[in-house]
């Protein structure tokens, strides 16, 4: 689903609630750390959001909406709605905090979902510390029919943060490549979703190969990597309009592009004369800078998120490893060492703490994160074939792709992609229509 501006302007229309509760000074307020390693998920619970005289079935689906995006998060347990002894709970203000005590409840949300006589959506919901007897936050968002989805991940991301701290990721979308047919004969479609799995539809009809796709830095424009003429083109796609810009042939490239994080250059991986090289493409002049000059296979660049390093990786100290430089290229540093791995697709966090990367080892395929100086490395996920990292805007959940083996009869070798979290826990399937590879998460939508 596209966003006009119309509907991103009102999609951003929210009022605070008063906070009407004052904290018990003895009781310290309601909080997940989610720093530390396996976190036992929160008691929440959720009753049906009210719908008033006309909007029950979509009270119901806003209320659905966001409770399956917090218990995604792996965070968050809602309740079974046939636990809760408060069945109008909905408008109740302040709620009954001795009901949901009873059923261990340690937060609660209530809310509304009305038409307004304008024809537009108001929906508002309240926070509530169960055993604190508080509110902790309370918004109402007015926006039009269609935009109800969008809210409820909008509400997923202000309980989100308000409990942990952290930036949510709900309110974002996924770009991937959709795949079917035989191995010999793969289709490859550009697909589009929202994070959940919703609204997804097809960007490209199959009729060329696509690989790769990455979100610029408005989330409104993917580069991709097309084959349309035998000859890897790097194409710009317009979510809103559906427009397709050539951004240039590159017949020596060998891995596509991302943005810089100011969105005016893309960094790429060019052979010219046998030698493959970094170089960025300034998308105002299309003029080429290149940034190293080594006999070795340099690919798989990727920008820290304040543009000043590089991360990519390069088999110049004799294995494929991670190495960074400076955005000039400057200042190489090797900051991977395990010799007896090959390193590849580093991937910066949104975050600048971490690289995310594929490590082989044992003709195992891992994924792993590491400090950005190489300390601290650890293994989050292991398989047959797991590859093509991408990070939640929040720098906390991670998603890819996992390929199955192909057995004795050439059955399998299907790709699926999953998430996980930065404990190496919570790692879950994302459900889309055919088989899935080389996702793309994008930042929070404006």
């Amino acid at each position: 689903m596209t966003w006009p501006n119309s509907l991103l302007h009102a999609a951003r229309i929210a009022t605070a609630l008063v906070l009407s509760m004052v904290a018990a000074p003895a009781r310290a307020e309601l909080h997940l750390d989610i720093t530390r390693g396996k976190i036992e998920p929160m008691p929440i619970a959720i009753p049906d959001f009210s719908g008033g005289a006309n909007g029950g079935q979509m009270a119901h689906d806003v209320t659905q909406v966001l409770s399956s995006d917090l218990e995604r998060s792996g965070l968050f347990l809602p309740l079974d709605s046939k636990a809760f002894i408060d069945k109008d709970a909905a408008t109740r203000a302040p709620p009954r905090y001795g009901d949901w005590r009873l059923i261990n409840a340690q937060a609660l949300v209530t809310g509304t979902a009305e038409m307004q006589p304008d024809g537009r959506l108001q929906v508002e919901f309240r926070l509530w510390d169960v055993f604190a007897e508080q509110q902790l936050t309370g918004l109402r968002y007015t926006t039009t029919q269609q935009n109800w989805r969008r809210i409820a991940h909008i509400m997923a991301d202000a309980i989100y943060k308000r409990i942990t701290g952290e930036d949510g990721y709900f309110d974002t979308r996924v770009v991937y490549i959709s795949e079917t047919g035989p191995a010999d004969r793969r289709i490859k479609r550009l697909a589009i979703m929202d994070q959940d799995g919703a609204n997804h539809r097809f960007l490209t009809d199959g009729r060329s190969l696509v690989l790769t796709p990455r979100f610029s830095p408005t989330t409104q424009e993917i580069t991709y990597l097309s084959y349309a003429r035998g000859l890897p083109r790097v194409y710009l796609f317009n979510i809103d309009t559906g427009q397709q810009e050539v951004l240039g042939d590159f017949p020596g490239m060998t891995f596509a592009p991302r943005f810089s994080p100011d969105g005016n250059k893309v960094i790429m991986s060019l052979a010219v004369d046998g030698n493959s090289d970094i170089y960025t493409i300034d998308l105002r002049t299309r003029q080429a800078t290149r940034l190293t000059d080594n006999p070795a296979i340099d690919t798989s660049p990727c920008y820290s998120p304040d543009g000043t390093q590089i991360v990519f990786n390069s088999d110049r100290g004799g294995s494929q490893q991670l190495y960074t430089m400076r955005a000039d290229g400057s200042d190489v540093k090797r900051i991977s060492f395990d010799s007896g791995a090959r390193y590849g697709t580093p991937v910066w966090s949104p975050r600048g703490d971490l690289v995310a990367f594929t490590k082989i080892e044992g003709g195992q395929f891992y994924i792993g994160v590491m400090r950005p100086d190489g300390s601290g490395e650890r293994l989050l996920t292991q398989a047959f074939l797991v590859e093509g990292p991408t990070w939640a805007p929040n720098g906390r959940v991670l998603m890819y792709f996992r390929q199955t083996p192909t057995d004795s009869k050439g059955k399998g070798g299907t790709p699926r992609l999953y998430s996980i979290d930065l404990t190496g826990y919570n790692e879950r399937e994302v459900i889309t229509p055919q088989d899935a590879s080389d996702p793309a998460w994008s930042p929070l939508i404006p």
